[in-house]
């Protein structure tokens, strides 16, 4: 796969001087970033919902460059996500290191109908533990009987904590939600103590505290770090403080102590959130936090996304970016190099014998319907009946929408009863379809909320070395199949938020039908 960027930069600065670095500095669908160091490296795990492989594991040096080294879901039989649909599946994990080994807890959140789970798989909090970040991981350790997401552990000497939140029961107010705290026995992982209900949001009032993580406070004592507000233009981040790490936890008189519900819509990052902290080699604090760009106001297809901050203490106090209290697109910070140029073009040809691990699918592992192998040079995608708007084994090859701005372009080959081409996918119910089929037969169809409208046809196709383009710009797309143009699109009916949608948009490959869709290149061009 090769990576193209826009222009050169001068040697890095040095890390102890101030660096200048974007955000979001993991770029496309990234939420609930959890963030842990081992000696001078970070790592960082994100939230996959119905996407394998799932909570990739992310490593830097430097805190604002970042390269995938693997999954910690990752092989077959290691966790069950058939038939879940978009938006469940895998929220919130925590990512940990402790004494030599990774630990990372996270949910699996299925279904719920008529206020009862209705799906069959197994769903809860669970373990999985590795040496090497890069895997592999074990398989799932389950806890049962808590309830809720977002885990977290904490690790103190030879004891070790798992805190989470549940849904209030009964509620004084709609969206209560309390965080709950527990002690777990450090060699099986099995609860050996009491539950603890230590917290219920900042506002008497407010919905959604989440997203918990303890963490030592500098000069001693616990602070609990949560959301507030939802995931919405009214997050928040509150703290709480404790002598012990059960409590009692007094809130931050400056509540909230993050965030962007005074800015407006007209934020270019709004939603900010879900805060982790990391405490660097050379002393200094950081926080991994979600957020959105914004589109004139308008939530765009991209999804939570990861942001940094740096963090500072005041009388024992946390100050989450000094001296502006934002996130902002740009940020310069002591602490940090300069950050390196995003790439403009990343393009990959299947040369690899592998998958690159940008790669993934919804519910399956792409490996189920997608080799390398067979045809070198070509990634050849075994086609499903599967259709994108139905749960089940859908051979779709697809990977984060980076910017709102990037021309995806592919070249494939049809053999068989197939329709293959480009799918920009947020869910079941939202997405695009460009496709050509074995009689040389294109369309184009945008789905919204489960109904389909035609944005084009064409016919009279190549089926052979045919090009599939699908151009975003912003919340519209113009998409083409060979010399055929099919039209301009509005992509609004895909944008992050929508009803139960907290995924941002997907863009790849699909195959459906009988047949085989073999695939020469998808080429990302990003405009900034």
């Amino acid at each position: 796969m090769t990576v193209l960027t826009g222009f050169d930069v001068e040697s890095p600065a040095s890390a102890t001087a101030a660096g200048r670095y974007r955000n979001p500095i993991l770029p496309g669908c990234n939420p609930d970033p959890s963030i842990c160091r081992v000696g001078d490296e970070y790592f960082l795990v994100t939230s996959t919902f119905e996407y394998l492989p799932g909570l990739p594991i992310h490593r830097s040096t430097n805190l604002v460059d970042w390269e995938t080294i693997g999954h910690a879901i990752h092989r077959e039989g290691q966790l069950d996500l058939a038939s879940i649909p978009s938006s469940k599946g895998l929220y919130a994990p925590t990512l940990r290191h402790h004494d030599g080994t990774f630990y990372l807890v996270c949910t699996v959140v299925s279904p719920v109908s008529d206020g009862k789970p209705s799906w069959s798989g197994r769903a809860g909090h669970f373990l999985v533990t590795a040496t090497d970040p890069a895997g592999p991981w074990s398989d799932p350790v389950w806890f049962d009987g808590f309830g809720g997401i977002d885990p977290s552990l904490t690790f103190d000497g030879d004891h070790v904590w798992l805190c989470g939140n549940r849904v209030a029961q009964p509620g004084r107010w709609f969206g209560q939600t309390d965080i709950w705290l527990t002690e777990l026995d450090p060699e099986t992982f099995a609860p050996i103590g009491p539950v603890r209900w230590i917290w219920h949001g900042a506002l008497e009032g407010a919905g959604w505290a989440e997203g918990p993580h303890i963490v030592a406070r500098p000069g001693g004592g616990w602070m609990l770090v949560a959301a507030e507000g939802g995931t919405n233009r009214d997050h928040a981040i509150c703290v709480a403080y404790a002598d012990r790490i059960m409590g009692p936890y007094v809130g931050d008189e400056g509540n909230p102590r993050l965030t962007h519900r005074f800015l407006g819509d007209s934020a270019p990052i709004a939603d900010i959130g879900h805060a982790d902290l990391v405490e660097a080699a050379d002393g200094r604090w950081w926080a991994t936090v979600l957020g959105i760009q914004t589109l004139d106001g308008e939530n765009g297809l991209l999804g939570r996304q990861t942001h940094l901050v740096p963090v500072t203490w005041e009388r024992g106090r946390p100050l989450f970016a000094p001296g502006s209290g934002r996130v902002d697109p740009v940020m310069i910070a002591d602490g940090v190099p300069d950050q390196a140029p995003a790439p403009e073009v990343v393009h990959d040809d299947f040369d690899a014998r592998a998958l690159d691990l940008a790669w993934t699918s919804p519910r399956v592992l792409p490996t189920t319907f997608a080799d390398t192998t067979v045809r070198p040079g070509f990634a050849r995608l075994t086609a499903t009946t599967t259709e994108p708007g139905e749960l089940g084994t859908l051979a779709f090859l697809g990977r984060r929408l980076p910017e709102h701005r990037t021309r995806v372009t592919t070249r494939i080959e049809l053999a068989g009863a197939v329709r293959g081409g480009l799918l920009l996918r947020t869910s079941e119910s939202a997405y695009l379809e460009v496709t050509v089929d074995r009689r040389g037969a294109g369309r184009a169809v945008l789905v919204d909320g489960g109904v389909e409208s035609v944005v084009g046809e064409a016919s009279g196709l190549p089926t052979r070395g045919v090009d599939v383009v699908i151009d975003v710009d912003g919340l519209s797309a113009t998409v083409s199949i060979a010399d055929a143009d099919l039209g301009e699109v509005d992509l609004r009916p895909l944008a992050t938020g929508r009803p139960s949608m907290f995924v941002g948009s997907w863009v790849g490959v699909v195959a459906i039908g009988d047949g085989v869709v073999d695939v020469d290149h998808v080429t990302l061009r990003t405009r900034r």
